[in-house]
């Protein structure tokens, strides 16, 4: 993963989404750090960045091997050679595929990696399903110290 040159303000006091990311196209997400952050926001916040680090190390990889050259060209050369064609017009252009043809070969791409995609969203939802359960720890944590603060304050 290549880190992004991004970097938020210094005083800023929230999340930052930076551009994205040129082998992933995913956007890094630049985590604020409070100054007073608690055990369970900080398990919160190391959740969020273990995955966004692995989900970037995902699709930069996915995407590396969805556009290794040789594979779609050897595709697009053997369609192209099953009709009697070259890889060059008569014109000197190169020589394209329909959308349709196209299609197989994405479709191909997904039945070779579909273990991977399946392996990917099964651990994708359980990542999320930590993290979103986590944030509800960190809300109900956040509440019950306003409360907790409150009732000192009543009680002076």
């Amino acid at each position: 993963m290549s880190a992004s040159r991004f970097c938020p303000p210094r005083k800023s006091r929230h999340d930052w989404i930076g551009p994205p990311d040129k082998h992933s196209n995913l956007r890094p997400v630049h985590f604020y750090i409070p100054e007073h952050e608690s055990s369970l926001e900080r398990k919160l916040r190391e959740l969020r960045q273990e995955t966004q680090a692995w989900n970037q190390q995902f699709w930069a990889n996915q995407n590396l091997t969805f556009s290794k050259v040789n594979e779609k060209e050897d595709f697009i050369h053997s369609r192209l050679q099953a009709r009697g064609l070259g890889l060059g017009t008569e014109s000197g252009s190169k020589a394209a595929l329909s959308a349709e043809d196209m299609a197989d070969f994405y479709k191909e791409f997904l039945s070779k990696n579909f273990q991977k995609h399946m392996c990917y969203n099964r651990d994708w939802y359980r990542r999320n399903f930590a993290i979103t359960f986590t944030m509800g720890r960190v809300a109900l944590e956040r509440i019950w110290n306003k409360l907790r603060q409150k009732l000192k304050q009543m009680s002076h």
